[in-house]
């Protein structure tokens, strides 16, 4: 789970590194401005053209990626549709299904690393995505713990997507022809969440089609959604010890465009995320709905989100999409 830290901690760190700057990398200030208000809602649909999402569940494949960017060291963990029955145990580098795949990034929490968010995140590339998860080298496990350099994290996320969408075109890679880089989205939890909302703000990549937000604020990167319409998923616990609910919910409420919020009553900082049970399987079900929706076009998928969402009474749901 993410390292533990006060929101009194996270506001003030983050605030004053938005104070020494955060235009595209916070390792300089030059040239930053404060963020604007977010501006008028661009067109109120998805990017992506109407589809169809994959109806089976696929075999799941696991690989690593080593990247460094500009002395960052940036291994990155996919996790992708594989051949084979699906239902099994998840295989390193087996080899890629048939078919072209949504890709979505994912940023861990601080003190955490990709594998903490395995079981959400092999649901997610059984749904028919490929999921590449950076680990960060300050903000995870073993890191110095620095929360000032959650700032860098959007440009190391875009980065770390430009080197995964190039796999597409690269002669002998597993995932050759496998990747469709016109459907991207971002997600990520605590600090990873910061990470996802800037990469809509103050460091929009305009490549993402949506994004999902887990235990989310946007101290430090502002609310100024910015560029093309791009669909929101956020989900926060009302008990959250570490990000105070209503502060993810004042980001989520300055969203311009589509989007809902999966607000969980017991629901803390994200220890539900880390494991099997039964909030896990409506967060699951819910962002495998929102994305199948959101890259794949697909309509069917959108009218079922408020179903999965609400299922047993564990969450309650604001629908804006």
């Amino acid at each position: 789970m993410s390292r533990r830290f006060t929101p009194a901690l996270m506001a003030s760190a983050l605030l004053m590194a938005g104070l020494v700057g955060c235009s595209t990398d916070a390792r300089t200030n030059e040239g930053w401005q404060a963020p604007a208000e977010p501006p008028p809602a661009a067109t109120p649909a998805p990017q992506v053209p109407a589809g169809t999402a994959p109806e089976r569940a696929f075999a799941v494949g696991v690989r690593q990626l080593k990247l460094d960017r500009d002395g960052r060291a940036l291994p990155v963990t996919l996790w992708y549709p594989a051949a084979g029955e699906a239902g099994g145990a998840v295989k390193r580098s087996a080899a890629a299904a048939s078919g072209r795949f949504p890709v979505v990034m994912f940023s861990h929490g601080l003190g955490g690393r990709p594998d903490d968010y395995a079981t959400l995140l092999t649901r997610w590339a059984a749904a028919g995505f490929v999921v590449a998860a950076p680990t960060f080298p300050h903000t995870s496990k073993g890191g110095d713990g620095n929360v000032l350099d959650v700032l860098n994290q959007p440009a190391d996320v875009s980065y770390a997507l430009d080197q995964v969408l190039a796999l597409d075109g690269k002669a002998g890679d597993p995932l050759r022809g496998r990747l469709d880089g016109d459907r991207v989205a971002a997600a990520g939890h605590s600090a990873g969440g910061v990470t996802t909302i800037g990469l809509f703000t103050a460091s929009r990549d305009e490549r993402l089609d949506a994004g999902v937000v887990f235990a989310g604020t946007a101290l430090g990167v502002g609310t100024a959604f910015a560029g093309a319409s791009a669909p929101q998923l956020f989900v926060h616990g009302e008990l959250d010890e570490v990000v105070e609910y209503a502060a993810g919910k004042a980001a989520y409420d300055k969203v311009p465009w589509p989007k809902a919020m999966l607000s969980l009553p017991k629901g803390d900082h994200g220890r539900a995320l880390l494991s099997d049970g039964a909030t896990l399987r409506v967060v699951s079900d819910t962002s495998v709905e929102f994305l199948r929706w959101s890259l794949y076009g697909d309509a069917e998928a959108k009218k079922r989100i408020p179903t999965d969402a609400t299922r047993g009474g564990i969450a309650t749901f604001d629908d804006h999409l």
